[in-house]
């Protein structure tokens, strides 16, 4: 893989940040966008702006050809069984909540029970604190190892035929580590549970078959896939989508209003009420382009190598801790330096044109079950290079060597 000339294409790279040549570190926040996906949202403000599916004009037609092309193409990035299973939404945190306001208010009862997992963002644990309240049903939490790893054994005992529903992420955005989704599916379907998958990580690295995988839901979202903000996929299986009641009223997800009785839209536009965010949609299906031209083993392997080598680099400083060590993961690299404060390290690179996140990375219950406050954390994506870590470790070297 060409990596330079993958780094082309991302125009938002060639700048420097305090004087120094940015090293952006952040992918796991938001990754780049390659200048594909730039030129598709302008082009589509330049020459086809217009709202979808009500139009008679060309204008109109384009648009809507547009974006149910890149339904058709998350469809196939997903191995959906139908573009119908696919919903738009404005990212992960709406698709799960589109869920537990839709599937969750309907089906969940007084003393069910839903299982999530100590690894959780808080998107993907307060919208099931916030129906578990109205409902009077109970949230169970799996917990974890020191390493960061589930502890599938408990999970195991919190499953009963009390247990309707299991939400868990596919991959942590806090430590990296890979979850054994296909292994939670299969057990919680055993118990007659429905499963929902959040998949904002997993998506940009891993291969996801939602077929082969069976789960009942999955989320993701397009910023973390190369793809503009604003845009997210709730994939949910027909027969579960066509008896969810709609997520919200308006236009676009009606049949036929009255003021007396109003009947609903065929999936999937019965969940995307009113004029969506329609440019960025179509530039997203330039995202999902970029993806399958590279090649995601491709970026799998080279995303695998730079965390291998970021370790190495940087486990020979002093005063450095790793926070996650789980076995399988992803190229996420959470650590602290010399119990520095996450915010001070991450000013301190930023000073030297590096780009991390800090802080507890919206999985405050996880920083407790760990002691922490936070971490400063790398995350690595296609165009970064073997020197950016360099610079990433010489930096922190200097770092800690100040603090000492």
């Amino acid at each position: 893989m060409d990596v330079a000339q993958i780094r082309r294409r991302f125009p938002v790279l060639n700048q420097e940040v305090n004087g120094k040549p940015l090293v952006y570190l952040d992918n796991a926040a938001t990754t780049q966008k390659p200048d594909a996906v730039i030129q598709a949202l302008t082009k589509y403000y330049e020459t086809d702006n217009a709202n979808i599916h009500r139009g008679a004009h060309t204008l109109a037609a384009r648009s809507t050809e547009f974006y149910e092309t890149t339904r058709k193409t998350v469809q196939r990035f997903l191995h959906a069984k139908e573009a119908e299973e696919i919903i738009f939404t404005k990212g992960t945190t709406e698709g799960i909540n589109l869920v537990a306001a839709t599937y969750g208010r309907k089906f969940i009862q007084q003393g069910d029970e839903i299982i999530i997992s100590t690894l959780e963002h808080h998107s993907n644990i307060v919208p099931w604190q916030m129906l578990c309240e109205e409902k009077g049903a109970k949230l169970r939490v799996i917990p974890i190892r020191d390493s960061g790893e589930l502890m599938l054994e408990e999970f195991d005992n919190l499953l009963s035929e009390k247990t309707k529903l299991v939400a868990v992420i596919h991959v942590s955005n806090a430590l990296g580590t890979i979850n054994p989704v296909d292994d939670i599916i299969a057990k919680a379907h055993a118990v007659g549970a429905k499963v929902l998958i959040d998949g904002a990580q997993s998506t940009s690295h891993l291969d996801v078959d939602v077929q082969q995988l069976d789960c009942d839901f999955l989320v993701c979202s397009a910023h973390k896939l190369y793809g503009p903000t604003g845009v997210g996929v709730l994939y949910g299986k027909r027969e579960l989508l066509e008896a969810m009641p709609p997520y919200q009223g308006g236009g676009e997800m009606i049949k036929e209003v009255t003021f007396e009785k109003t009947t609903y839209n065929e999936i999937p536009f019965k969940f995307e009420a009113g004029t969506p965010n329609i440019g960025d949609v179509i530039a997203f299906n330039e995202a999902i382009s970029f993806i399958s031209e590279v090649g995601k083993q491709a970026i799998r392997s080279h995303e695998d190598e730079l965390l291998a080598y970021a370790i190495s680099q940087l486990s020979h400083i002093k005063g450095f801790i790793p926070v996650g060590t789980a076995k399988e993961r992803v190229s996420v690299l959470s650590f602290l330096i010399n119990r520095m404060h996450p915010f001070d390290v991450g000013m301190m690179l930023d000073a030297s044109g590096i780009a991390v996140r800090t802080g507890h990375h919206c999985t405050q219950p996880l920083m407790k079950r760990l002691g922490l406050e936070g971490t400063v954390r790398a995350s690595f994506s296609v165009y970064n290079t073997k020197s950016e870590i360099d610079r990433l470790a010489e930096t922190l070297e200097r770092i800690a060597k100040r603090k000492n």
